[in-house]
Formats: C-alpha cells, structure tokens, sequence
C-alpha cells in the first residue's frame, strides 16, 4: 500500500457503475468527481435533483442524477425499485451531524435515521444487483458511540446531538461489520468496508468550530480539506481491501494523512452488538428491505 495514494492514482474505472449518495457537497462531490473522472457511470443519489444536476454539468464523464432522501423510506423503496441493472459499487457517503432533536418522515431520530436506518435500507434492497462492494462512511467519533438499542430513536433520554452523532457512526460500523459476516456466510464475493475521512472541512462539519470556538480555528490546519478527506472512500472503493476492513487517513489521531487500513474500536468490533443492531433494524425498516440474498 503506498503511504502517498492520492486520486491521480486511481486505477480506470470504465465499464463499472457507482451509486453515491450525498453527492451534491463535500466528501460525496468530491467522490462522485473523481470516480466520473476515471470512466466510471456515477449516480449522484441526492434530496434535491435541481443542485445534483447543477453539480453535475460541470463534472466530467457520465453522471446521472436520481432523487433519493435517506430520511425517508418511501423514496429509498422508490429508488431501489427503479434500480434493474447490476452495481457495481454503493458508497454509502450521505450524512447529517448534530443537528437539533427531530424525527424522519417514518419516525426514527434523525440522525440515526439518516446516517444508519435509511443507508440499511438502502443496502438491503440494493444488494441483490451489487456486483463489487459497498462502501459505508463513518467517523473516529464512532469513538465516541454508546449505541442504547433499548432506546434507538430516544424516546426516554434527554437528547444529546453530539451523542446521537456518535451513535450513528457506530451503528455504520456495526453494520459493515455484520454485512460482511452474512455476505461470506452466503458464499457472495461482495466486500463491505468502511472509511472516514479524519477530520475533513466540509459542510457537514462546518459547525465544528462552535464547539471549540477559537480552539477549533487554530487547529484547523491539522484538518483534511474535501479533496483529502475523500480519499479514504476512494480507496475503498477502487483498491483491493479485505471485507470488513476500516480505511482511514494515516496521519497522527488520524486526523488528515492518507488512505491506510485502521483499526475500530472495540464496540465496533462487537459480533453481538452487530447481529443485534442489524436486527433491530431489520424490524424497524420492514417492508423496505428484503433478503439480501
């Protein structure tokens, strides 16, 4: 693995077809970018169609644009039933972060909902057309998670945003895990991974800097730009990786640096807590997914 692999190293990608969601800012612009820009079909699954056609004209190669919002499972079931044709890749990149209490359209905490419920979803009903692998991005605040399954959409705590955060990225961590667990149970050579972006200046973390005020911009030079914070995704997207692995920056904390396989945390690493989560999940987003199988 070099310890300088950026996106002028990303290998030909014609022929291959790749759905990213969130595709219209951030992590998921520059991903969707940089994939079209080596020959691949990229889907830029984005809630507003207008701003994904807008990015999309200035973007190289062969890009689409389809209406998918994660909070929302009527529109994944939507999205997935229109989808007839072999995938190649999903890049599950779409996020919220610490936004203040609320609920999706189904009920669900919105973060847990958009960040983890809705990409379930999503995958399940994907999964029979996927040819290569799923990528799925988390956060090292995935760290930080305390996921309560008992009280998912909490219905009885007193809410804490950056705590639901935290939950969600455990929570795609967990399913990576778990997916890749049934996925070789089921003899498919489909790989789960997962990837983060360190800490990357994007607007997703845009409010970052309130959290600390002044300590957060003068550390902001330790941060990964997009350009950089995308490259994780990227790797796992492109790069032959084990199943189940954790592709992060390789710079001190992880913070910025280049793509190199990880280590989660051991909650993350958690085969029970995975099967369960998954479970649950299972239930919660019935009828929008069927066997993955």
């Amino acid at each position: 693995m070099s310890a300088h692999w950026t996106a002028a190293d990303l290998p030909d990608q014609s022929g291959r077809t790749v759905i990213v969601t969130g595709a219209t800012s951030g992590l998921g612009l520059v991903t969707a970018r940089e994939l079209a820009r080596v020959g691949a079909r990229v889907v830029l699954a984005v809630r507003d169609p207008a701003k994904g056609e807008r990015v999309a004209a200035v973007m190289p190669g062969h890009t689409e644009v389809r209406r998918l919002d994660l909070a929302d499972l009527a529109s994944v079931r939507a999205f997935a039933a229109e989808w007839a044709e072999p995938l190649d890749v999903l890049i599950n990149n779409a996020g919220i972060m610490r936004v203040p209490q609320g609920r999706t359209r189904d009920g669900f905490e919105l973060q847990i909902g958009t960040n983890h419920l809705g990409p379930f979803a999503l995958t399940n009903l994907l999964l029979p057309h996927i040819t290569s692998r799923v990528v799925t991005v988390s956060s090292q605040l995935h760290r930080r998670g305390r996921l309560d399954l008992d009280d998912l959409n909490w219905e009885h705590r007193r809410y804490n945003s950056l705590q639901a955060y935290c939950d969600s990225k455990l929570a795609n961590l967990l399913f990576t895990l778990e997916l890749q667990r049934r996925l070789t149970a089921a003899g498919r050579s489909v790989r789960a991974v997962a990837a983060h972006p360190g800490i990357a200046t994007t607007n997703l973390t845009s409010h970052i800097h309130t959290v600390g005020g002044r300590l957060g911009r003068a550390f902001k030079h330790l941060f990964n730009d997009a350009e950089h914070g995308a490259l994780p995704t990227l790797y796992a997207a492109t790069q032959d990786v084990p199943g189940g692995c954790y592709i992060g920056p390789d710079g001190p904390g992880h913070l910025r640096g280049y793509p190199a396989i990880g280590t989660p945390s051991k909650r993350a690493q958690d085969a029970d807590l995975a099967q369960r989560l998954w479970d649950h999940s299972d239930r919660l987003t019935q009828p929008a997914h069927q066997d993955y199988r």
